[in-house]
């Protein structure tokens, strides 16, 4: 586990897990985590797998996945581990299928699966697949895994749990536009069809995250030194979640980002172009 600064316990505070009370609301379920074999995804894998519940784990990467099915079944837990990019129509089909063949359906839903990409819009004007591969994996995939699953979800009184982030509540920053389109399309679908779903007995829940240690964020060299969650801390929060049934969890301090962001949109919108003018000048 990542040892925190003590800059980083204020950030992100002491996460309580009341592990018979998880026990208890999973005994018997079926859960899916997707982007299972890397990251958030791993750690809360291993965070279930003393318990009694099936674990459905989706990647790209099989022996990885393979390598998480042999030690997590040394504990409790029942694997099932299905390897997909889930941008590939056929792969998708594939896995939508094995998971209509369950016979007792899905339970809970972990929507993990992410790509990050930072990206001057000038670098990218010959790149128009850095957005349908973003807009792919952050919003269509998730889309038509659910579309698929809420039958069984809705049959069960599931749970759909989706980890986002903080960008979503905070005004865009230059040079991540295509991650930051394709999160904030999948959380407005979410949100918005929250309602309908939680009316059929469908409970949601959205965990929007700061900085995480996971191999998303390594290509990006400015991020290696700033304050970053870990990610078995996000793991506790999806598995508190899981027995809460919380509508949110968000960082405390997000509240005050968010009022900047509505009161100093029109400052950042004067500043933003001139800072980035000065920025380039000097590179």
């Amino acid at each position: 586990m990542h040892s925190y600064t003590m800059w980083e316990r204020a950030l992100f505070l002491f996460t309580h897990l009341d592990r018979k009370r998880l026990e208890s609301a999973l005994q018997g379920k079926t859960v899916v985590i997707t982007g299972a074999s890397s990251g958030i995804g791993e750690h809360l894998a291993y965070l279930l797998g003393p318990l009694s519940v099936h674990l459905i784990l989706v990647a790209r990467r099989a022996e990885k996945l393979a390598e998480m099915k042999r030690e997590i079944e040394k504990g409790a837990a029942r694997v099932s581990v299905y390897a997909a990019d889930l941008r590939d129509e056929e792969r998708m089909e594939g896995f939508l299928t094995f998971l209509r063949q369950l016979p007792a359906g899905v339970d809970i839903v972990v929507s993990n699966a992410g790509l990050s990409i930072r990206r001057s819009i000038w670098d990218s004007l010959d790149r128009y697949h850095d957005y349908t591969r973003t807009m792919a994996i952050n919003y269509f995939a998730p889309v038509q895994l659910l579309l698929s699953l809420i039958p069984t979800l809705r049959q069960n009184q599931g749970h759909i749990i989706q980890i986002s982030t903080i960008n979503t509540s905070l005004l865009p920053l230059p040079q991540w536009a295509a991650y930051q389109a394709s999160k904030s399309a999948f959380d407005t679908w979410f949100r918005s069809v929250g309602p309908e779903l939680n009316a059929k007995g469908i409970a949601t829940t959205s965990i929007y995250l700061p900085l995480v240690k996971t191999p998303m964020i390594l290509p990006t060299a400015a991020y290696q030194n700033m304050p970053a969650m870990s990610p078995y801390h996000v793991a506790q929060i999806i598995a508190k979640s899981m027995y809460t049934k919380k509508k949110r969890f968000m960082p405390w301090w997000l509240i005050f980002g968010q009022l900047a962001s509505i009161l100093g949109r029109g400052l950042w919108e004067w500043s933003a172009p001139k800072w980035l003018e000065k920025r380039g000048r000097k590179q």
